[in-house]
């Protein structure tokens, strides 16, 4: 499965960005921290060269600790990257924001000259919420649906540092197919670009392999069923999920497990893990190697047959 979700504002951004790194002292990317590969930008590493970066694991109240903590270890790996694990609405995440930024940027931290920080985020992972914190006021507009912020804007913090916020960007392409399913589960994409029931699907079947406990302890289900059909099939008798002739209704049930996901009933969740990141790049790049192959052989194909043609061969 590939996701086509790119509104033309953020192919806008995209340029924006780019253009505006120049004057931008460091970057500030908001993370979900139940997904900090799915959610992250892939071209961020080459467009800030390098200027160093924040990246902030954002919802860590809703993400599995022991895996923040990984993640957080295996992103600081990259020279000039540095992590802070917080949700926006905590009173102290402004103040751990502020000071990192002065403590990567020491000749700017002290006196009259000012910090440019470029804050960027794929829709919905709290960058806006985030945004309003370390302002003190409310500046950018909040919302639970992807996409609420549209245009740049700069905000001055009046302690030192301006931000240059940015629309909340999805790259063009998903290739990977887990990671659109991802993006779907915790609701970065918007609702309508897949169907509740395929996506619940491919959420039960990871809890099932990674978070089965989360599974037992909310929807009181013991022992546990082999597969993700079994498992929304009890999870909607045990809800009154039901149509006519007593069928369950496996699209209440898919927002009634995508909805628990989302707020937290299911506990402290996170999908993805550095190692299970390695694995699907692999994976991803045999896909890519196979793709370029194949478009090679067509091409020599069409040369082929064009070259015959103008020898005045008949078309095969």
């Amino acid at each position: 499965m590939k996701i086509q979700w790119f509104p033309g504002h953020m192919y806008k951004a995209g340029k924006e960005i780019k253009e505006s790194l120049p004057d931008i002292d460091l970057l500030i990317e908001v993370l979900d921290a139940r997904l900090p590969f799915s959610s992250a930008n892939p071209l961020l590493s080459e467009m800030r060269g390098d200027k160093p970066c924040i990246k902030i694991l954002n919802k860590a109240d809703l993400a599995d600790p022991e895996r923040t903590q990984q993640w957080q270890d295996y992103l600081e790996k990259e020279e000039g990257v540095k992590t802070l694990a917080l949700t926006a609405l905590q009173g102290d995440s402004a103040l751990k924001v502020v000071d990192l930024c002065r403590k990567l940027i020491p000749h700017k931290s002290e006196g009259t000259k000012v910090i440019h920080a470029l804050i960027m985020g794929i829709p919905n992972v709290g960058k806006s919420t985030l945004i309003n914190a370390l302002a003190g006021r409310t500046i950018a507009k909040t919302g639970n649906e992807p996409a609420v912020t549209k245009r740049q804007q700069r905000i001055d913090l009046r302690n030192g540092i301006i931000l240059h916020d940015t629309p909340g960007m999805l790259w063009p392409n998903l290739e990977n197919y887990n990671t659109g399913y991802r993006l779907a589960t915790t609701g970065a994409i918007k609702d309508t670009a897949l169907k509740h029931d395929d996506v619940a699907s491919f959420a039960g079947e990871f809890l099932l392999e990674n978070y089965p406990e989360a599974l037992t302890k909310r929807y009181q289900i013991d022992p546990l069923p082999a597969t993700d059909y079994e498992l929304s099939m009890i999870i909607g008798k045990k809800r009154g999920c039901l149509r006519a002739g007593g069928n369950i209704d496996m699209d209440k049930v898919a927002k009634i497990l995508l909805a628990e996901i989302r707020d937290g009933s299911l506990g402290r969740l996170t999908f993805e893990t550095p190692a299970i990141m390695q694995k699907e790049l692999v994976e991803l790049a045999a896909i890519r190697k196979k793709k370029v192959a194949k478009k090679v052989k067509r091409k020599k194909n069409w040369k082929g047959g064009k070259k015959g043609d103008d020898k005045g061969n008949k078309k095969t």
